[in-house]
């Protein structure tokens, strides 16, 4: 779990509002839900915003919707006696129950560790379905303002090699008879539920499609392969890959998705989706190893592979990049590459270890 010693995390955090002054001024007064409170999106948008009622003096009200009770106080210890900020525990695959008003709802509830792609297919794909399902109905409830659907750059399936550049129009092909396509078969329809519930209902629904994300303040205890990359630097071990490493990433810094998510809430188009990603951040994953092990750890450790064959569950490869015109269209742009993600996120973890 994310300590509350990190000030790595706290610097990113004022540094967030220190740069986004007038975007954060427009929720002033405004009450906004988070599902999946307790992930690290869903945390440091909660974090960031709490942090701009601190400095920049705003009244900006956030309410956490989480199941964990135990992991949300343990994320959330700082920010658990800040009268702008309460927890409500509940599972979304239950109808939800809120008595607050809300003005703005951020939906990132769901399953995302891949290992229960393959041993919990059905349960992913009933926290994506019935999960949305209830939270579009809140929406609808309460009369939101804005809507915001966290869907996954996996929605895009294997394009073809010769169309890889992808916009929010393109479409790759996906195995539906793969029970891993769960997550992402699961992805797609919560969009088309989004847009429905847009045209005849008149939610102003938005969808965003993010990279992978990372930066301060990831849990130490994260097995996500850009964690993995990041401890063997501070364990000054060699990097070992398990595929060929030929699949194609993309990656946005934490709170660039952060201002992204409130740039798309505050402008965004009704019905529409928007790829958040750091287009110069796109590279195979061995090249990513590579970047690790040389810029990072200054070729003190190498790149090994061990691959043994067997289906460990992980994605097909993939040739893919996002493009994020329509988002910049909107007025963002991203603040750290990869090298600065890894920078940030190496430091964060070493403050968690109490190494720094």
């Amino acid at each position: 779990m994310e300590i509350k010693n990190d000030k790595v995390l706290e610097k990113d955090l004022k540094n967030f509002v220190e740069n986004n002054k007038q975007l954060l001024t427009n929720f002033n007064n405004q009450t906004i839900l988070v599902s999946g409170a307790t992930g690290l999106v869903g945390s440091q948008f909660i974090k960031a915003l709490l942090k701009a009622n601190e400095v920049l003096n705003l009244n900006i009200n956030l309410i956490g919707l989480a199941r964990n009770e135990k992991k949300a106080e343990q994320i959330f210890e700082q920010e658990l006696n800040n009268t702008a900020f309460k927890v409500v525990y509940q599972d979304i695959v239950n109808p939800i129950s809120i008595e607050d008003s809300i003005d703005y709802i951020i939906h990132g509830a769901s399953i995302t560790v891949s290992k229960l792609f393959k041993e919990q297919p059905v349960e992913v794909i009933k926290i994506s379905i019935d999960g949305t399902f209830n939270m579009l109905n809140l929406a609808k409830e309460k009369a939101v303002k804005g809507f915001v659907y966290l869907s996954s750059m996996e929605m895009y399936g294997t394009l073809d090699d010769n169309h890889y550049y992808a916009s929010e129009k393109d479409l790759g092909y996906l195995d539906i008879l793969n029970t891993r396509s769960c997550y992402s078969e699961g992805k797609r329809m919560c969009e088309n539920l989004c847009v429905c519930y847009a045209k005849e209902y008149g939610i102003n629904t938005k969808i965003a499609r993010l990279a992978q994300t990372f930066g301060s303040g990831v849990d130490y205890q994260d097995n996500r392969i850009f964690a993995q990359f990041a401890k063997s630097v501070i364990d000054n071990k060699d990097i070992i890959l398990k595929t060929k490493g030929e699949s194609y990433g993309n990656y946005c810094f934490t709170l660039d998705v952060v201002s992204a998510l409130l740039i798309i809430l505050l402008k965004g188009k009704q019905g529409a989706a928007y790829n958040i990603a750091n287009e110069e951040t796109n590279m195979q994953i061995k090249d990513m190893a590579n970047l690790v092990a040389h810029d990072i750890a200054h070729d003190q450790i190498k790149v090994l592979f061990e691959i043994s064959g067997k289906d460990l569950g992980f994605a097909p490869d993939v040739k893919l990049k996002l493009n994020t015109s329509a988002l910049q269209a909107l007025g963002w742009k991203p603040t750290l590459n990869l090298k600065e993600m890894y920078e940030h996120l190496i430091a964060s973890f070493k403050a968690q270890r109490g190494m720094e």
